[in-house]
Formats: C-alpha cells, structure tokens, sequence
C-alpha cells in the first residue's frame, strides 16, 4: 500500500494506529523533564500539549515538506530520548528559557550541516554510535528507578506499594509485549501504562484535581515559557545532541527506504535533515525540543507494510489537534510516577539493548576498539556516577565536563579519529534501532 489515496476513515483510523504507537514515549520525554528541572505540574500539562503539537508538525514537515525539505517517507517524528539528560542538565543551570535557545540553535546548525553530515558518517562508525546509544540507556536507567520507588520528594518514596506498582505496569508489559502479536505488542507499553493508572487509581495514588483546572482548548503560543536565552555551553550540548540524533536518523531513512522500495541517496538525506533542523527551530519557538524519526513507527511500517506518507501525515494532523487540547495532556500528568518508572525500565532498557547490537557490528577482537569502548564509556558513566566531582568548575564549564553524555562522545568520537581514523568495514546502512521496535511506545 504506497502513497494510493484512501479513505477519510482508513487514514484516521491508520494515522491513530501510529499516534498510539508513539504516544507513550513521545509524552514520556516532558513528563521526566519537567519535574527535575522544577517546572509545576500546570506547567507541565502545557508543556506536553506543545510537545504534542511541535511533535505533528515536525511530523508533516518530514512527510509532506516543500522544496528542498522533507524525505517523503512514513516517519513519524517525535522527541526523542537521547535530549533527556542534557536538557535537564541544561535546565538546572539557565531553566528552560536556555533549553529552548540551545534547541532552536541546534536545528539551525543541523539545517546547514545536511549537507556535509553524510560525509561525517565514516567518522561516527558503529562502534562510536553502539557506545553513545549505550551510555543514554544507561544514564537514563536511575531516572526510571527514581520514579519506580515514588519520584524524588515524594513522601512515600521506596514504599512497598509504590515499588509493587512499579512491577505490576513493568510485568504487563511484559506479558503484552510476548504473548500477543500486531497492534497489541505495538501498543503494549501504552496498554500497560493505562492499566498501571486504573489500580493505581483504586490505590488512591492518582490525583485528578489537575483535569478539572485544564482547558478544552488554548492556542499554542511561541515563547510561553518565557523569551529563550542564548549560553554557549548549552548551545554546544544540544547541538552535539542533535547532531548525534541526526546521524541516527540517516540509518532509520535508509531502512524506510527499503520497505518502501524507494533508493535514499544522499539528497534524500539532505532533505530529510534539513526536514529536522527546521522542525527543531519550530520546535524550540513553540516550546519544545528536539525530534527524531521514532524507530517504534518505523516497525509498525515493517509489520503492516503500510507505506502511504497520507497514512503517517494524518497521524501528524491527529497530534496537532490533541496538542490544541489541554485536557489530554491532563489525563496523561495524572500517571502515576511508580506507573511511569515500570513503563520507563523496559523503554531505556531497550536503548541499551539496541546498543549492543550495533557495537556487535565492529570487531570487537581489535584491541582499539576494546580500548575506545572502555575509555569512552568508562569516562561517560564515571561522570554521570559522581557529577559533583566538577562542582568548583564554573556554571559553563560544569555543563559541559559535567555532562557524562556529551563527553562520552567526545571521547569516542576523538579515540576513534586517533585510533581507528575514519574506521573500517563501519557503514551505516540499515542502522536503525530494531530492538526499539518491540517496545511500541
């Protein structure tokens, strides 16, 4: 099924199929980033409903595009999770009005970088990006314990029920994800999710009084956070983020085009990051952050072989609409922090797992790529164990040193430039994230 003209139904009821798939980690990003960076929860219910919004316009840049901009393919864009840590990193030091410059910053460098970064890739071969992938799951693995045992300052945290909580949603999802097939494995962190809420809610842990004081409707208004400022640090760390995103995607272009019979060669790639560049720019003036093509999505393409761009655009138009609405974003602040946690340890767990299979690509018999993966990664995480090690630095420097993400792949990237120059059999065809794929979320 190719870019043919359906009906009005067949592509609501398609274009919802993708939106479910991607809803649960789409708005999993906001509701991680908000709490720790101090935002309140109102606050927050706005700041999924622009997530939601910049997520469908982002969406339909891709798909639809003009001149010059979009790839034409079924890729639905979402924030991605690879922006966590370093916005939160960002938004502890310049709150989010600094998040929100370094954001639109980044799109800009990625929308003139299309053009030279499909000749960088050699220089970020599988055993720098598998380890860059590693280090985020990784990194992101305490967060989802934190919310598991109740969320940071709650007063019931570690308690038996909230932990009990944690493993129930964690084991649904299991039993959802290996049991059933199609739509309800797509959808089964999702499911898990809203079952997770339901005995959570007979537990008295779920607080509604925020949907009552959420309107039907608001327009998205730029800037509602406050005007964006500009700090060369957190410039620097969204824009290595968004460069690291736009690599990923490259692979996720190349698998799309093959499910879709449809050669991607290096204008394809340029369109399709320029696509995501512009969309960041949107993105950070309305509010958000930055975004990825969502493998999960790329999935359900390979499972339905559904390749209509008219199917994911719809879903695109089905995201704007529900972020025009506040309540939705309630109902979605009301999940429970030990729901979230359980939902959160299979969702970054994957990441490491994805990981694994791309730096099995290498040859991990080479002692330079033994040593390039031990000191990268062993610099990433022994920063993120004892971040105030760099606490006498200054706001700007601690940013940056302090952030294990960001000099984890720096490490990587320098030791394999010295060690490995461009690297060898590392081509990046069919990188894609496949484990992602059986999360669905």
């Amino acid at each position: 099924m190719k870019d043919e003209k359906l009906s009005i139904w067949k592509l609501i009821l398609l274009g919802l199929q993708h939106v479910c798939v991607m809803y649960g980690g789409a708005v999993a990003v906001p509701l991680i980033i908000a709490p720790a960076i101090g935002l309140t929860q109102q606050q927050l219910v706005y700041l999924i409903s622009f997530d939601l919004f910049a997520c469908g316009v982002a969406t339909i840049i891709q798909v639809i595009g003009f001149k010059g901009v979009g790839i034409r393919l079924p890729a639905m864009m979402a924030v991605s999770f690879i922006v966590v840590e370093p916005i939160i990193a960002i938004g502890q030091i310049h709150s989010i009005q600094g998040v929100f410059g370094a954001v639109i910053v980044s799109g800009i460098v990625v929308a003139l970088s299309s053009q030279l970064i499909g000749k960088i890739l050699p220089y970020f071969p599988h055993i720098v990006t598998g380890s860059i992938v590693f280090i985020i799951g990784v990194s992101l693995m305490p967060v989802a314990m934190r919310n598991a045992a109740g969320g940071a300052g709650s007063e019931s945290f570690g308690s038996f029920s909230n932990l009990s909580l944690a493993a129930f949603t964690l084991i649904l999802f299991l039993v959802l994800n290996t049991f059933f097939k199609g739509f309800m494995k797509a959808v089964s962190i999702l499911i898990a999710m809203l079952a997770g809420s339901i005995v959570a809610y007979f537990m008295g842990k779920v607080d509604g009084s925020i949907l009552g004081q959420s309107d039907w409707f608001t327009p998205i208004v730029p800037f509602y956070f406050g005007v964006p400022t500009f700090q060369l640090s957190s410039i620097i760390t969204m824009t290595i983020i968004a460069l690291i995103i736009a690599i990923e995607s490259v692979g996720v272009f190349l698998a799309l085009g093959e499910v879709c019979e449809k050669k991607i060669g290096e204008h394809e790639v340029k369109k399709g990051l320029r696509a995501e560049g512009f969309a960041a720019v949107f993105s950070g003036i309305f509010n958000s952050f930055n975004h990825s093509t969502f493998s999960q999505n790329v999935g359900l393409v390979f499972l339905t072989r559904v390749t209509s761009i008219y199917v994911v655009a719809t879903g695109g138009f089905i995201l704007i609409i529900l972020g025009l609405v506040p309540k939705v974003a309630a109902v979605t602040t009301m999940i429970p922090a030990p729901v979230l946690g359980g939902a959160m340890i299979p969702m970054f767990g994957m990441l490491i797992a994805a990981s694994l299979k791309i730096i099995s690509k290498s040859d991990l018999n080479k002692p330079t790529n033994q040593l390039i993966i031990a000191v990268g990664i062993g610099t990433a995480l022994a920063i993120k164990g004892v971040p105030d090690a760099f606490v006498l630095f200054p706001d700007t420097a601690r940013l940056l040193v302090g952030n294990g993400v960001v000099m984890g792949t720096l490490v990587l990237f320098v030791l394999n430039l010295l060690l490995n120059g461009k690297g060898e059999e590392e081509v990046h065809d069919q990188d894609v994230i496949e484990p992602d794929i059986e999360l669905g979320a």
